[in-house]
C-alpha cells in the first residue's frame, strides 16, 4: 500500500455538513479529506451560502440542506443516491444558537432559545443520519465536531454546552441503534477554543480564546487544521476500533488550568 493511501481514504464518498467559508472546520476536514485522495460532498444552509462557497469551491458538489425541514433531508438524500455510490463518511459540524441578548445568567435561557439550538444543534444529527441511513456504506464512519468539556459552565457559551452534551449522548445511542444492521462508527471531534468566523458570534469569545490559549500546554491555540486531522483519521478504516468516543482536542487545556503563569496574573 503506498503510504499516501494510509488512511485508505482514496475513492469514498463523504458528505460534510455545515461548509460556510474559508474558516470553516467543515472547510478544513474536506481539505484534508481530498489530500487523502476522498470524494468531498458538502452541504450548506441556504442558497444564498451555496452562492457564496462557489468562489472557492465546486458548486456542483454543494448541496443545500436546512436540516430542519424533512423536506430537504428528503432531498438530500435523493442527490446522494443519484450518485450511485454509497456514502462511506459524514461530517456533522452544525451550531446554532440565538444569542441576540448577550450573556444571560443559565436560568434565564428562554425555551425558545435552548429548543432551537438543540434542534440544530443536535437533533439534525440524529435526522440526518435516519434519512441517510439506506446510502450509507455498512462499513462507514459519522463524526460531530463538539466541544472539548461540557461541563465547564462557560458563562459567554451559556446553553450551548448542555446542548453539545446532548449531541455527545446521542452518538453513543447512535453507534449503538446502527451497530443492530451495520458497523458504522459514530464518534466526535472534542475540539478546544477556535478561531472561526462562527464563534465571533458568541459573546465575549476573544477574550476567552487567549485565554484558551494560554492555558494550553503548548502557549499556542489550537488550529482548526488539528480538528480536521482527528476527524478525518476517525472516518478512516485505520480508526476501525474506535466507536461511540469522543477524542479531546485541546492542545493539553484541560489538564492546565491550574498553569503557574495563569495563577500568578491573576494574583495581587
Amino acid at each position: 500500500m503506498p503510504p499516501e493511501d494510509f488512511l485508505q481514504l482514496a475513492g469514498r464518498t463523504v458528505l460534510v455538513m455545515g461548509l460556510a467559508n474559508r474558516k470553516s472546520v467543515a472547510w478544513h476536514v474536506g481539505q484534508v479529506l481530498e489530500a487523502a485522495g476522498a470524494e468531498v460532498l458538502y452541504s450548506v444552509h441556504t442558497q444564498q451560502r451555496r452562492q457564496q462557497v462557489a468562489s472557492f469551491t465546486d458548486p456542483q458538489r454543494v448541496y443545500v440542506c436546512d436540516v430542519t425541514q424533512p423536506a430537504d433531508l428528503a432531498a438530500l438524500a435523493a442527490h446522494i443516491s443519484s450518485r450511485g455510490k454509497p456514502l462511506y463518511g459524514l461530517v456533522h459540524s452544525i451550531a446554532f444558537a440565538d444569542y441576540r441578548h448577550g450573556v444571560q445568567p443559565f436560568h434565564e435561557t428562554s425555551r425558545e432559545a435552548f429548543l432551537q439550538s438543540i434542534d440544530v444543534s443536535c437533533y439534525s444529527l440524529i435526522s440526518v443520519c435516519r434519512a441517510l441511513k439506506d446510502q450509507f456504506d455498512p462499513q462507514g464512519a459519522v463524526v460531530a465536531i463538539s466541544i472539548s468539556t461540557t461541563r465547564m459552565a462557560s458563562e459567554n457559551y451559556g446553553f450551548m454546552a448542555p446542548v453539545k452534551a446532548a449531541l455527545d449522548s446521542s452518538l453513543v445511542f447512535l453507534a449503538k441503534s446502527f451497530s443492530t444492521f451495520s458497523r458504522i462508527r459514530f464518534n466526535a471531534v472534542a475540539a478546544g477554543l477556535l478561531k472561526t468566523a462562527s464563534s465571533a458570534g458568541i459573546p465575549g469569545y476573544a477574550d476567552a480564546y487567549l485565554y484558551a490559549e494560554q492555558a494550553t500546554l503548548r502557549k499556542q491555540a489550537l488550529r482548526t487544521e488539528e480538528v480536521a486531522h482527528a476527524a478525518v483519521f476517525l472516518l478512516s478504516p485505520r480508526a476501525s476500533g474506535i466507536n461511540a468516543q469522543r477524542i479531546v482536542v485541546d492542545a493539553g487545556m484541560e489538564v492546565n488550568y491550574f498553569d503557574r503563569d495563569l495563577i500568578r496574573r491573576a494574583g495581587p
